[in-house]
């Protein structure tokens, strides 16, 4: 499979050449492509429709939230002062450590024809994360571009019916997104008197959880405490 994906890796670039923002073969052997927002049609319609490629399929689409990308704090051998919960409101500016957009949807092929498989990333702007959206080319786009709509409130032009899929009407907010709070924005209950589902602030009470802290003194030694 190794040598398959090196070729496709070789058609990718020969056919879209600088239309690519990047072309590569992960760890994992697998073929990615990063693509400019404003291509994702051109592109999409051509890897469906050419004999070399004939990705018939899509398979997923996805959003992805690179908010704080690369902190690792939760692994730790030190305490925090930061905390790690999502459910604690915080003041602070949690800006991503690159220099790529924060949001970016992930498209994944499959072709038959010729038993292979293709992720496309394509980035979208925080202020205003919108794309073109895929369903023209791949009817299994419309249910997973509202999906990412909802969770990541990613907005798909020219969708014929974007709007939450799993999240109730009245929800508030994206839940994927890294800076929701885990507590939500509002909650809701069934009130007797109006006989109906009512939305009211959130009552939950934040927390700010800090992990366990690894030490290497004598006192956790496993073979003191046999003894």
């Amino acid at each position: 499979m190794a040598k398959e994906n090196q070729l496709l890796l070789e058609q990718l670039a020969s056919r879209f050449g600088n239309s690519l923002t990047s072309a590569e073969l992960s760890r994992f052997d697998e073929v990615t492509i990063v693509v400019p927002k404003e291509k994702i049609l051109e592109i999409c319609t051509a890897l469906r429709d050419e004999s070399q490629f004939l990705f018939e399929q899509l398979i997923d689409v996805c959003g992805v939230d690179y908010l704080t990308y690369g902190q690792t704090e939760w692994d730790t051998e030190a305490t925090t002062e930061t905390g790690f919960s999502r459910g604690r409101t915080s003041h602070n500016d949690q800006r991503h450590l690159w220099d790529k957009p924060r949001f970016a949807v992930v498209y994944h092929l499959i072709s038959y024809a010729h038993n292979s498989r293709l992720r496309i990333r394509a980035f979208v702007e925080e202020d205003m994360p919108r794309i073109d959206s895929v369903v023209d080319v791949w009817n299994s786009a419309n249910w997973y571009e509202r999906e990412a709509f909802d969770f990541f409130g990613i907005i798909f032009e020219g969708h014929p019916d974007l709007r939450r899929i799993l999240t109730d009407y009245g929800f508030i907010g994206h839940p994927f997104r890294k800076d929701f709070p885990l507590i939500g924005n509002v909650e809701m209950h069934y009130d007797e008197e109006k006989k109906r589902v009512v939305y009211g602030p959130v009552e939950i009470e934040e927390r700010n959880l800090v992990p366990r802290v690894i030490r290497d003194d004598h006192r956790y030694d496993v073979a003191n405490d046999k003894e």
